[in-house]
């Protein structure tokens, strides 16, 4: 069986100041001449359709258009919903929309249902683990400390006992929305850290001929089963590395993954540059960069006149201006944005309280902190299924 595994579309989202639902859409219609050229058998999409719970209304139009190209191939599509989608508006008319062959895996409580589809060799049970919030399904689970490995674990363990069901040869792909240990992040992903830890290890899928993960931005692959597609298109300069890609797997009848990687369009090059404003005009090697967009970090001593609008003359689609200076770490003008740059919200709590008061805190109060902050994380996923 072949498959097409694709995730994080992030539909409606804009990159900085640039419109991306041009380039999202050539994008839909690339992925569906892909699927009609390349026999591809079942379509795969491992959650982040949406950029936000509530998406505008073009990228809602988008995404019916891209449920009625896909079902008007005939290709079975499964997807799952992500951090940046409202699961239960994702999931509105799945039941309806699975008649079309487009299956919409949302609800924690399915996991352990697949969606089986046949081919020369039998059946492949597709498992769809959603998005799962800790906070909000460790009921569901009935896990004691809510984290991100306990409750996929917990969903995995409905996959296997499922599984253990079924005939034996069957094979199993599995859709997840998680942050795999061994995975490189970008600066576009929205963190999902849980008490400290916002990774699970790669071991949470054995058992499963193939992993399809969605939610890092840059194409990995974590194992030979176990793999991240990537985001499409590029929403952070933090992605200017990244080759855009979707995998293309085929699926043997004894489960052996073979992968390959499908490069998607690209709607401009990606260019961080670095240096004086004047180095920057009038360096040579920096032509090939003119028509990407651009990220430039100013070095200046002192902040120069208008640097966008002379930025702009040369560069034209600058859409990032930094300013960082070359100065001593020690240097009591470096900003407080640079002194922070790395740091996670608890390492920023904890040097506060040591500023305060002359000391960090101590193992238990790291604690108190620490559980803090997951309950602002959960009490913000709990308004957000709510809107």
């Amino acid at each position: 069986m072949r498959l097409l595994h694709t995730s994080d579309w992030h539909l409606g989202r804009a990159f900085h100041r640039a419109n991306m639902l041009g380039a999202q859409a050539e994008f839909i219609g690339h992925l569906v001449m892909t699927v009609r050229e390349r026999g591809v058998d079942a379509v795969v999409v491992s959650g982040d359709v949406y950029d936000r719970a509530v998406p505008p209304l073009a990228a809602v139009e988008l995404f019916d258009d891209a449920l009625h190209r896909l079902a008007d191939l005939g290709v079975p599509t499964v997807m799952i919903s992500g951090n940046h989608d409202s699961a239960r508006r994702l999931g509105v008319g799945a039941g309806l929309i699975g008649r079309a062959g487009i299956h919409l895996r949302t609800a924690p409580s399915a996991c352990g249902t697949p969606v089986v589809l046949e081919d020369a060799f039998g059946e492949v049970a597709f498992y769809g683990l959603p998005y799962l919030e800790p906070a909000l399904v460790r009921d569901e689970f009935a896990v004691e400390k809510p984290g991100h490995e306990a409750v996929l674990a917990a969903a995995m363990d409905r996959v296997r006992a499922d599984l253990a069901t079924r005939a034996r040869g069957t094979r199993s792909v599995v859709l997840a929305h998680a942050f795999v240990t061994g995975g490189e992040a970008s600066d576009s992903e929205r963190d999902i850290t849980v008490g400290g830890v916002a990774s699970v290890p790669a071991g949470v899928f054995d058992g499963v001929d193939y992993a399809a993960l969605g939610h890092l931005h840059g194409c990995q692959t974590i194992t030979e089963r176990v793999r991240y597609s990537g985001s499409p298109l590029p929403y952070s300069f933090s992605e200017a590395h990244h080759r855009k890609t979707m995998w293309l797997v085929d699926l043997d009848a004894d489960g052996t993954v073979t992968a390959e990687r499908v490069d998607c369009p690209v709607p401009r090059a990606l260019a961080r540059i670095r240096g004086t404003l004047e180095e920057l005009l009038a360096d040579p090697a920096l032509a090939r960069h003119e028509e990407a967009w651009v990220e430039a970090t100013l070095t200046d001593a002192v902040r120069p006149a208008d640097p966008m609008a002379r930025l702009a003359e040369r560069f034209p689609h600058t859409l990032s201006l930094v300013f960082d200076p070359e100065r001593a770490p020690d240097d009591p003008d470096v900003s407080y944005a640079q002194r922070l740059a790395g740091r996670s919200d608890q390492e920023i709590a904890e040097d506060f309280v040591a500023h305060v008061r002359g000391a960090g805190p101590d193992e238990h109060e790291q604690g108190v902190l620490r559980d803090a902050f997951d309950a602002v994380r959960a009490d913000e996923a709990v308004r957000e299924v709510a809107r």
